[in-house]
């Protein structure tokens, strides 16, 4: 019986360049953000009822789930896109508790961006933090943006779902 092989020492400085650079770009997201957004506007907006937002087709939807949004938010502030509510619903789990299900959809330079296919990871993940967001899928023409190759990649590797 062989003893189990150490990690490479290219394991260990491939993980210390992942979190420097992990570091560095949460910096810089934050940077852009603090540029770009009022702090008192997003309290304001993280402080609605986003079930009710959404559901009366309020015109704080959209900045209230901008408002949710963590490092990704700086992608799309920087780079001119924007989230589009493509529809919603509204279930309830065994107690009762209302949550949202949400199909979104991007809009401006996002549409055309390479990289959309990370950014949507990130919506999904930092709006599925919010507990009054139980689901969060993509609507499925954004998969015509794609060339075919990112298509593949973004259906077998993204971690995300379409409606």
């Amino acid at each position: 019986m062989s003893a189990p092989s150490s990690p490479r020492p290219t394991d260990d400085l491939e993980d210390l360049y992942r979190s420097q650079i992990k570091s560095m770009m949460t910096e810089e997201s934050q940077k852009r953000i603090d540029r770009h957004v009022d702090p008192k506007e997003d309290k304001r907006l993280l402080d609605l009822d986003i079930i009710q937002l959404v559901s009366s087709s309020s015109v704080d939807t959209v900045p209230a789930l901008m408002a949710r949004l963590g490092i990704v938010r700086a992608a799309l502030i920087g780079h001119g896109g924007a989230l589009v509510l493509h529809s919603h619903s509204i279930t309830k789990d065994q107690a009762g508790a209302e949550s949202l299900s949400l199909v979104i959809d991007l809009d401006g330079a996002c549409v055309s961006c390479g990289a959309a296919p990370g950014t949507l990871k990130g919506i999904q993940d930092d709006l599925l933090a919010d507990p009054k967001i139980s689901r969060v899928r993509f609507n499925k023409g954004m998969l015509d943006w794609f060339t075919e190759i990112q298509r593949e990649f973004v259906l077998e590797h993204g971690g995300v779902t379409f409606a």
